[in-house]
């Protein structure tokens, strides 16, 4: 069944951001603390040239009081899993069960290049992390208890093995359509937590500005590429920055209204908790003006 912490959040509207990044460390707290005041369930981060998740993760929990904290996601290239197994059991323990491990396999560059480990078998390699997860000694108090867990999953096989060993999926860059899919693989036990970018404008030049930075590395990863080829889409649309069809697809443009029909789309399909990251005029700053009138309207 899926996790205690994890059940609370259903049916509920987070927010997908690296605004704390943005912040000083003794201030990075301030993205999620906002988050928390707008009545929002939970706050998801990325990790990739930024703060270590974990540490991190203990920054930002220990500004806030209600709000859950999910990585999304912890690569598993970073740490062992007895070291991810740690952290995740001390973050909940520390912090009244709001830490949700969001777990990854990255992409091929990210782990090759910047980390200098091999990328190869990405579905053995997380399924041997997550079996790792599970056996992983610990002789602290907190050791015995099992925090709850995610995997970035898109393609059938990550899927299942989500369903097996994981509370549910993560998935990013995704349409209801995939929603669908996922949560027909997933059954109904696990959660499927979706994470969905938003472009709160109605000027076109300036949506497809933010569409086409936003999308602009994801297109030349092969895992996104794989995705969208099984949700219909080609090698045309995978132009830096995305075509108009692709943008169109993975970005919502307009106003609350749009963004709550997205949102229904998704719960319709099957999402227990929709994630909003919304693409702000400056990605540099905290987009306050835009949550709040997110949190006003949607929530």
């Amino acid at each position: 069944m899926t996790a205690a912490s994890l059940e609370r959040l259903h049916g509920t509207i987070g927010l997908w951001s690296f605004a704390h990044e943005t912040l000083a460390a003794n201030e990075a707290h301030r993205a999620p603390k906002l988050a928390e005041e707008l009545g929002f369930s939970s706050y998801w981060m990325p990790e990739s040239a930024g703060r270590e998740s974990f540490t991190s993760a203990s920054l930002l929990l220990a500004g806030t009081s209600t709000i859950t904290l999910g990585t999304s996601i912890a690569s598993i290239w970073a740490r062992d899993a007895m070291a991810a197994a740690a952290g995740a059991k001390t973050l909940n323990a520390a912090h009244d069960d709001r830490f949700v491990l969001g777990l990854g396999v990255s992409h091929k560059p990210a782990v090759e290049q910047a980390r200098g480990h091999i990328y190869e078998r990405p579905v053995a390699a997380m399924r041997s992390y997550l079996e790792a997860l599970d056996s992983a000694p610990m002789f602290s108090p907190e050791g015995s208890t099992r925090p709850p867990r995610l995997i970035a999953a898109l393609g059938p096989a990550m899927l299942e093995l989500a369903a097996e060993l994981a509370d549910g999926a993560l998935p990013y860059l995704v349409t209801p359509a995939h929603t669908e899919v996922a949560r027909q693989a997933l059954g109904p036990d696990r959660s499927l937590v979706v994470e969905q970018a938003i472009a709160l404008t109605d000027d076109e030049d300036d949506f497809r500005a933010r569409a086409s930075a936003h999308l602009r590395i994801y297109t030349g990863l092969p895992n996104y590429q794989n995705n969208w080829r099984r949700l219909g889409f080609s090698d045309e649309d995978f132009i830096p920055g995305g075509s108009h069809r692709l943008q169109d697809a993975m970005v919502v443009r307009g106003g609350t209204d749009q963004v709550a029909a997205r949102v229904a789309e998704h719960r319709e399909a099957g999402a227990d908790v929709v994630c909003l990251q919304v693409l702000g005029a400056d990605p540099l700053s905290i987009p306050e003006a835009e949550w709040r009138l997110l949190a006003g309207e949607v929530r």
